[in-house]
Formats: structure tokens, C-alpha cells, sequence
């Protein structure tokens, strides 16, 4: 039976569902105005897969780059206002662009960096390696670390394939491309099939029954103090507005990207702590109830190899919804921007410290936190009170909500009736912290292959 609750609790419980659905509804309309990392990732993948093009064979080449990798890249680069364009980026479009007078065009402002300005006179006069006064190798010089650039100016500037190709870069792109086509496509196909088997099980009543939920003898106000109180107003607003310029003072002098990513380790370790201590306060008062086997929050990690194989499959089930759905929206709705900032962080980093940091921070931080609150505590009471089929959608949602994230809403919620299914099936909230780092993991490595790190 809940307890007895004083009337302040009822009015602060109130107070927090009101400032945090302020919080929320303002954070997700600035999300509208955060770029989405979608077209960066696009325009990553088209790079790759035009550089690897000369070292995939002939059979795969329609499947992992198709018809005119080439003129895919152009179109992608036409598509973005030539203001907004960098100064390689720039010089990529120049070079693919069939007449000179594009080229021209394309380079007529002046470019911020001296880097690529030999670069840019050889493309702007046409110099070839028939009639130059430019001697093209040592213009190479400056942008040979950069081996699709160097490739398209060379061949834009009139040098022959063979003299431009630099086979071990396209090797190496390919062995990536292979990678980001590969994985995902057999991870798809194998958790179609487990959703397929799970369906067919379900239809046959042959699925094992669920175990018993935790008794929390806590309710929805507890709740709400947590999640709406602790995790949004004190967490997300309160603290991290207070420590701010502590956050500042201590990644002051440092260059990005390792001062972003002490940002985002320290901001996002102050943001766990006052949802921590108002959930530390909560157990402690369930002292006079008899905790159950495994304690109150059932981590319960042994045994390791079922807690891996739980999380492994649930990672594979929830991937084909998910992808689904985003392709969906995307189709539906367009790009609705509102990325996680952290996600541009991971693509454009090659600081090893500042990957360590941000590695720290998404597979390992974030998946116990957000487990704890949203798996551990809240779909158990919600469970116990509403339901367990009400209880998923509810906690999935929230925990959707909490990333505030107009783009990733969707998929994020459909990743949260997974991770609370997860859950409740294995009765055990370790499996559903392995699964969570496995998604936040494997999202991260493929922006570092993305990114050529």
C-alpha cells in the first residue's frame, strides 16, 4: 500500500510536472533550430564511397557505391548554399563540376585558408599536365593527407587515373564503406529474423512468462519528484546552469575538441547528480520493506554470458524498428534537425583524448544513469501501478522526451520500448545497461569510421 504523503510533496510533484513540461516544450522547439548531423553523415558516406570506388570489385560496385558515386557527391554538395561551404568543400564541388565556368563560379569568393589556393588557381585556369606553369606534385603537398581531394583536383586539373590514384587510401576507404554496409545490413537481416521467431513463439504461446515485478511501496509522486523534479529541472536546468562557469573555467585554454568533450563529460556528470541523490533518498526510506532477492533496483549481473545474450538480442531485435521508423520519418517529415550536439562532436574529433573522453561519457555514463532512472526504478513502479504493457509505452516515452530531441523522438522511444522490454522479460536491469552501451557504442564507431578517424 503507498504510503501516506505530506501535502507539500503533492504541491512540489505539481510544481515539477508544470516547470518540467516548460522545460521540455522549449526544448524541443530549440531542437528545430539545432542542424541535424543527417546531411554531415550523407555527405561523409557519399566521400567514402566515391574514394573507395577504384578498389571494390567490379560485381559489388552497384551494391556498395552505386551508378555515379561521382555525380551523387556533386548533387550533395550542389544541394548546400555555396556561403555555407568550406573551402575543401568547395574544391570538391569544383572539381567534379564538368564546366569551367562552374568552376569559376564556385571559386570566385575568396577562400579563408591559404592551404588550397594553388589548388584553386589550377582549377579556376584549367592547368593540365600537358600545359602548366604549376608544378602539380608540389601543390599536392598541402592536402596529400586529404586523398579524395587530392585525387578530384588531379583529375579535374587534366593528370591522367593512374597518376592520380593513391590505391592504398581507396583500399582502405573501401575495407570502411565494407564495414558501414556490411554490419548493419547482417544485423538488420539476423534481427528480422529473431523478431520473426519471437512473433511465431508469441503466436503459439510457447514464450515464457515474464518475472515478477519489483514491489517498490513507492508512487507516482515519487516519481514525478524524480524524474520531472530531480532529472529535469534540477538536472537538466538548475545544476548545470549554476556550474556552468566552473564547467567554462576548467576547459579554459584547452582547444576544441578536448575542451567540448570535458564540457560534455562534466556537464553531463553534474546532470546525474541531483536525480542520484533524490533516488538514494527514496530507497532509504524503503528500509522498513524487505528488499527483494537481487536488491531493490535487480541488477543482479551474474550470471555475465545470459546477461550479454539478453542484451546482444535485444540489440538486434530493436535495430530493424528502429532504422524502420527513422527511414519512415524521414520520408514523412523530412529532416527535422535537432541532433545531439554530441554526435557532430564524434564525427569531426580525432583528438584520442578528446574520443576517450566523449567514449567515456555515451557507453558508459549515460547507459548506467539512464537506466537506473528509466529501466531500474520508474518502469517498475509505473508496472506495478498502471500495467506492464502501459508501463513500457509510458517509460519509453519519458525517456524519448528527456533526450529533447524533435528528430530522434521517434526512434528513441521505439529504442525504449525495447530497452524496457528487455527488462521485464530478463527481469534483470544489467542486461538492458549492456544493451544501451551497445547502441550508444556501436552508433559511436560507425561516426568514427565515418569520420576517417
Amino acid at each position: 500500500m503507498p504510503r501516506q504523503r505530506p501535502s507539500w510533496k503533492l504541491v512540489l510533484a505539481l510544481l515539477s510536472i508544470l516547470l518540467a513540461g516548460l522545460v521540455w516544450t522549449a526544448g524541443l522547439q530549440e531542437s528545430f533550430d539545432r542542424p541535424s548531423v543527417n546531411p554531415a553523415l550523407s555527405l561523409k558516406q557519399k566521400e567514402i564511397a566515391l574514394l573507395a570506388e577504384p578498389a571494390i570489385p567490379h560485381p559489388l560496385k552497384e551494391i556498395l557505391v552505386g551508378f555515379d558515386p561521382q555525380g551523387s557527391l556533386r548533387d550533395s554538395l550542389r544541394d548546400i548554399p555555396i556561403e555555407e561551404l568550406d573551402d575543401r568543400q568547395r574544391l570538391l564541388l569544383a572539381s567534379v563540376e564538368p564546366l569551367k565556368s562552374d568552376r569559376r563560379n564556385i571559386l570566385s569568393e575568396p577562400f579563408v585558408s591559404s592551404k588550397f589556393e594553388l589548388f584553386r588557381e589550377g582549377l579556376i585556369s584549367g592547368f593540365s599536365s600537358e600545359n602548366t606553369s604549376i608544378d602539380f606534385s608540389q601543390a599536392f603537398d598541402p592536402i596529400k593527407e586529404d586523398a579524395l581531394l587530392a585525387r578530384l583536383t588531379c583529375l579535374a586539373a587534366g593528370f591522367d587515373n593512374d597518376s592520380c590514384l593513391d590505391f592504398d587510401s581507396s583500399k582502405n576507404m573501401a575495407i570502411r564503406l565494407g564495414i558501414t554496409q556490411f554490419f548493419p545490413a547482417i544485423a538488420v537481416l539476423l534481427g528480422s529474423l529473431l523478431l520473426i521467431r519471437q512473433a511465431w513463439m508469441l503466436v503459439r504461446k510457447s514464450i515464457l512468462p515474464w518475472p515478477s515485478l519489483t514491489e517498490f511501496s513507492l508512487d507516482w509522486i515519487d516519481m514525478v519528484l524524480l524524474v520531472a523534479g530531480g532529472f529535469v529541472v534540477l538536472g537538466e536546468v538548475t545544476i548545470p546552469s549554476l556550474v556552468a562557469p566552473l564547467i567554462v573555467f576548467l576547459a579554459k585554454g584547452l582547444a576544441d575538441p578536448i575542451g567540448q568533450a570535458l564540457k560534455v563529460v562534466f556537464g553531463y556528470f553534474v546532470m546525474t547528480v541531483p536525480p542520484l541523490l533524490i533516488l538514494r533518498q527514496q530507497l532509504k526510506s524503503l528500509k522498513r520493506d524487505e528488499p527483494p532477492l537481487g536488491g531493490w533496483l535487480q541488477w543482479r549481473i551474474f550470471p555475465l554470458n545470459s546477461a550479454i545474450a539478453s542484451a546482444i538480442n535485444g540489440w538486434l531485435m530493436i535495430l530493424p524498428p528502429v532504422l524502420l521508423v527513422s527511414w519512415w520519418m524521414s520520408r514523412l517529415l523530412g529532416d527535422q534537425g535537432g541532433s545531439n550536439p554530441l554526435l557532430e562532436i564524434v564525427l569531426n574529433s580525432k583528438d584520442p583524448l578528446a574520443i576517450l573522453l566523449l567514449v567515456f561519457t555515451t557507453v558508459i555514463l549515460a547507459p548506467l544513469f539512464e537506466e537506473t532512472i528509466f529501466r531500474g526504478v520508474l518502469l517498475p513502479v509505473l508496472g506495478n501501478s498502471i500495467g506492464k504493457i502501459w508501463a513500457i509505452i509510458l517509460s519509453a516515452l519519458v525517456f524519448a522526451l528527456a533526450h529533447l530531441s524533435v528528430g530522434e523522438l521517434v526512434p528513441l522511444f521505439v529504442l525504449g520500448l525495447g530497452l524496457a522490454c528487455v527488462r521485464l522479460s530478463s527481469g534483470r536491469l544489467f542486461p538492458c545497461v549492456l544493451m544501451h552501451a551497445f547502441w550508444n557504442g556501436i552508433t559511436f564507431t560507425n561516426l568514427l569510421i565515418l569520420g576517417g578517424y
